[in-house]
């Protein structure tokens, strides 16, 4: 089994590679968001929702990477919603989450989330050493939102589920209701893009088998 690092805190990245057979070890990176999305748009100009999302993933993996000096895949994960090409991340408070929804209900979006993976793969015992390689790319789904009361708002966002996950909703959860339809992958919404997933480990040369638990 070739080991992963999940560099993420979300427990619905872990639960659904966890379902899926991987069982990564996590490591939460200390990534200073704003500063890491500064320093792409110095480089590269204003960025597009999907490229937030993509680089919040690689300064996610590359720091735990860089910190950790784990003998491992490293994965890295970040989304963002986009609606009237505005990007849209954690609400972090009641008074936003209400906003964004009374925005959002009866509408669509587009979620965004970013992968990135670094080999860290040190080899020995009998295994061979990874390529050193590091790359990523972004999964984007269309999210129908259903038209929600003032009530239906408030309550939702009295849970405060929806307060630290991006776009301030879910679709595995308490906010499953609330979501008409997806045009694209469910898991990407979920967190993490299983299909997206195997094919960035093919470009390592590494098979969605090798990772699962035996």
């Amino acid at each position: 089994m070739i080991p992963l690092v999940l560099a993420s805190a979300s427990p619905a990245r872990l639960t659904t590679l966890s379902r899926a057979g991987v069982s990564p070890e996590v490591i939460v990176s200390g990534v200073d968001e704003e500063a890491a999305l500064a320093a792409a748009q110095e480089r590269h100009g204003e960025l597009e929702a999907a490229d937030v999302a993509l680089t919040l993933a690689r300064a996610k993996a590359e720091q735990v990477s860089r910190e950790h000096g784990v003998d491992a895949l490293v994965l890295g994960c970040d989304s963002v919603l986009e609606l009237d090409g505005q990007v849209f991340g954690k609400p972090h408070s009641s008074q936003v989450a209400v906003e964004r929804w009374q925005t959002m209900r009866g509408r669509s979006g587009t979620l965004h989330t970013g992968h990135w993976l670094v080999d860290d793969r040190e080899g020995g015992a009998g295994s061979s050493p990874g390529t050193g390689a590091t790359l990523g790319a972004t999964a984007s789904t269309v999210v129908h939102f259903a038209d929600l009361s003032d009530a239906e708002i408030a309550y939702y966002v009295g849970t405060g589920e929806p307060l630290q996950v991006a776009g301030g909703f879910t679709v595995d959860g308490l906010g499953g209701p609330y979501v008409r339809g997806i045009e694209g992958d469910y898991h990407a919404v979920v967190g993490v893009s299983l299909p997206l997933l195997r094919e960035l480990l093919g470009q390592l040369g590494v098979a969605w088998h090798e990772l699962l638990d035996r």
